[in-house]
């Protein structure tokens, strides 16, 4: 093998797939494109303001209910890099993203399909009613659930890669294309909080009140009723209206067919031999540039900061503010309810930051002093939790004869709300500022948009199933609750600010826009 083939610093994957666009696309289209985060943000949310709960609903114990949300990280894992692999080098008369996200929209609606009937399916095949747990119905909510998180990846993916893609590598678009992305997620969340924080849906789909399927688990039918076709819609309008601009070279003709030839690069002509995806991934880490390790590393500070608040919020809320047991009594549901209302807020939050971000990391000297200070806020929202927990054991009532105790007082309630109000500026920068910085760092390192992606999703999953695994042991270890997770996420969310302001390069300035055009991320 000559040093030709050996030489990595461009694999076939990784080649710069926008050099051949010459000019962004409209605003109009980036617009197109992000929203389709709206509909997938609307099942997120209800995933994550309702199913914890729904599963243990179930039968499925607080310790053993993230391992549920496992699937998840791995899912991203592997279908991610997969995705953007074979998207960046998809040779579709339809485009490069699209067959990915029409792909990814369909499966989506079939999984929250299965979802949503879990209970009805199991019951069919023999659960009992009587019994608290529901073995049939577990088994598939998780096969939905699975569904789902695939399906979720093969979609998102290719979406963040085609609004890359139409920036053509002006940072000013990526930037600008990122933060509406986190704006439409934001919307999306919105109004799947409010849809979940309200339990009169199901009067609206009278059908989903079923003998298995009681009030809470028809409203949570009935919402992913309305997911479906909202995520069927906006993705429709997209791959409609939205074409995407296929460089020539990338085109499939008899003659490049024939050679093996992409763009000329002799490089790409030996690799595209096909390497395995993983094998360019892993070639991939391996010719990483330290501007973009460091950025994993943040990232993956960050999400073991973020995700045992995203796996507990309304849990926490139920236990420790309301003071409620699953199955028993109302305080439980009232708090779950409470902390969709929460959710809801930090949306409204998130969808004004997101409008903001270029002018805050203007304004606090770059992006990555912006990025480590919300951190730091993270770290203290988090610690915060035990501060308003104790609050609420000390508040606490009881009405007589009932162990289901009254609603908080009003200063533990609002404590609590504006906590997941403030959260929703950190949401906002994680949402956004390392999706734009890895399709920054990959267009000067000549790097293709989903295969990045793919490689920083890899930071995002990884902790992810790291908290999935040690999170339900590890409050077990401490008597149960929510609070060790949080405290642990605290730490790592502080770690993650001090990097980002002590380690993280700023981003290149953009050669050809930045002295004609105002904002992006420099």
């Amino acid at each position: 093998m000559d040093s030709k083939s050996t030489h990595f610093a461009k694999p076939p994957s990784l080649n710069d797939e926008t050099t051949s666009v010459l000019e962004p696309s409209p605003f109009r289209k980036l617009v197109i494109v992000a929203s389709i985060a709206t509909g997938i943000n609307f099942g997120w949310a209800l995933q994550l303001s309702l199913l914890t709960p729904y599963v243990q609903l179930l039968g499925i114990s607080h310790t053993m209910a993230p391992f549920i949300w496992l699937c998840g990280p791995i899912s991203g894992l592997i279908v991610q890099p997969i995705v953007g692999y074979y998207s960046d080098r998809c040779k579709s008369r339809f485009g490069k993203r699209r067959p990915f996200i029409a792909a990814g929209a369909l499966f989506v609606a079939l999984a929250i399909f299965v979802i949503s009937y879990a209970a009805d399916l199991g019951h069919m095949f023999g659960d009992s009613l009587q019994e608290k747990s529901r073995p049939r119905a577990i088994a598939i909510f998780i096969i939905g659930f699975w569904i789902l998180d695939v399906s979720n990846n093969v979609l998102q993916g290719p979406c963040r890669a085609l609004l890359a893609d139409l920036s053509a590598g002006d940072q000013r678009k990526t930037s600008m294309s990122n933060a509406l992305f986190s704006f439409f997620m934001a919307v999306g969340n919105i109004l799947g909080y409010a849809a979940g924080s309200y339990d009169g849906l199901h009067k609206i789909f009278p059908f989903t009140d079923t003998k298995a399927c009681d009030k809470y688990c028809a409203n949570l039918k009935s919402c992913f009723f309305i997911s479906i076709a909202l995520l069927t819609c906006l993705a429709t309008v997209a791959l409609i209206y939205v074409k995407e601009n296929i460089p020539s070279s990338s085109l499939a003709t008899p003659e490049n067919k024939g050679s093996g030839e992409n763009s000329g690069d002799d490089s790409v002509e030996e690799g595209d031999g096909g390497l395995p995806c993983f094998g360019q991934m892993f070639g991939a880490f391996r010719d990483l540039k330290r501007p973009m390790w460091i950025l994993l590393l943040v990232t993956c500070l960050n999400w073991i900061g973020w995700f045992p608040f995203v796996l507990f919020n309304t849990d926490w809320m139920g236990k420790e503010v309301y003071g409620g047991t699953v199955g028993e009594g109302n305080a439980y549901n009232n708090g779950v309810h409470a902390g969709a209302l929460g959710l809801m807020i930090q949306s409204i939050v998130l969808g004004v930051v997101s409008l903001g971000v270029n002018v805050l990391a203007r304004g606090v000297g770059g992006v990555k002093m912006l990025w480590g200070i919300v951190n730091f806020l993270l770290a203290i929202c988090l610690g915060l939790t035990v501060l308003i927990t104790n609050m609420a054991e000390h508040t606490r009532h009881f009405p007589p004869n009932s162990t289901d105790p009254l609603p908080p007082v009003t200063s533990v309630k609002a404590s609590a709300l504006a906590l997941f109000a403030v959260l929703g500026i950190p949401l906002a920068i994680t949402y956004s500022v390392p999706f734009a910085l890895a399709s920054i760092f990959s267009n000067t390192s000549g790097a293709g948009q989903g295969l990045s992606l793919g490689v920083l999703n890899i930071s995002i999953c990884i902790p992810q199933m790291f908290v999935s695994f040690v999170s339900g042991p590890w409050d077990a270890l401490f008597g149960g609750g929510n609070l060790p997770a949080f405290v642990v996420g605290a730490i790592a969310a502080a770690a993650s600010g001090l990097l980002s302001i002590f380690m993280l390069p700023s981003p290149p300035p953009d050669s050809t826009k930045v002295k004609t055009m105002d904002g992006g991320f420099h």
